[in-house]
């Protein structure tokens, strides 16, 4: 028995998000059938997350055990030959049994992205929330202090969510722009619940357009309260950055 370590980068926008599903195809089915027509054999991929419909990765890490004797480099160039346009592994290697994708997780990051300027952009559209009106990345920036650290973060969790420890630990957040009105929010934590970065993001957004006191958001969080926090944003701005692995 071989266990193999790969990252992934996908386009998430045709898929019902990482995980197998009934009701639409997704990217562990995706890559396990591809993976499965080059060895021979099924196979089960196990994720170092789990990405929602819509949301992208630019490098998802997993891995998955095979008995088969093909080096590394043949099922790297098997796999992606065979693989739809949208996904592909970047990465092959042979690890330890014991590796586990989803337990040997430290932290995650992930990116939302905004394009913030007048004129709605054409290229582009489908990997950033589009925002006509002006953001203060000041307001931003005061808010975010609130957010880090260890805290029950039940008011960023999607409604109807039924996991009861919602205790987690953010680590870092930092705030970049670019050229032509890119915004960059970017969240470490050692997980994450159901929506919550992109609860996050719509509720920080709010502060940046005035709607919102930067103070309001530790009343926000001590709510627990849903609907106490801002929309969520479009999955279509989020990014599994990837993050840390033992």
């Amino acid at each position: 028995m071989r266990n193999f370590k790969i990252v992934v980068e996908y386009d998430g926008a045709a898929y019902c998000g990482w995980q197998r599903q009934r009701n639409g195809v997704s990217i562990q089915q995706t890559l396990e059938e591809a993976i499965g027509l080059i060895i021979g054999e099924k196979v089960t991929l196990i994720g170092s997350g789990r990405t929602d419909a819509g949301v992208h990765a630019i490098n998802q890490t997993a891995n998955f055990k095979s008995n088969s004797l093909l080096p590394e480099e043949k099922i790297f160039r098997g796999i992606n030959s065979v693989l739809p346009q949208d996904i592909v592994v970047k990465e092959i290697k042979e690890v330890s049994l014991e590796f586990h994708a989803q337990r040997d997780v430290q932290s995650k990051v992930y990116i939302y992205r905004i394009c913030n300027q007048r004129l709605r952009p054409v290229l582009g559209r489908n990997y950033f929330w589009f925002i006509r009106f002006p953001l203060d990345l000041q307001r931003i920036k005061q808010a975010v202090q609130y957010l880090l650290g260890t805290h029950d973060f039940s008011c960023f969790c999607a409604t109807g969510t039924d996991v009861k420890d919602r205790v987690r630990t953010i680590t870092d957040i930092t705030i970049s722009s670019g050229d032509e009105g890119l915004i960059e929010i970017e969240v470490e934590a050692r997980g994450f619940l159901k929506y919550m970065v992109r609860n996050i993001v719509g509720t920080l957004v709010e502060v940046a357009r005035g709607k919102r006191d930067p103070r309001d958001l530790k009343e926000i969080i001590d709510s627990r309260d849903r609907n106490i926090a801002g929309v969520t944003a479009p999955a279509c701005g989020l990014f599994l950055k990837g993050g840390k692995i033992r």
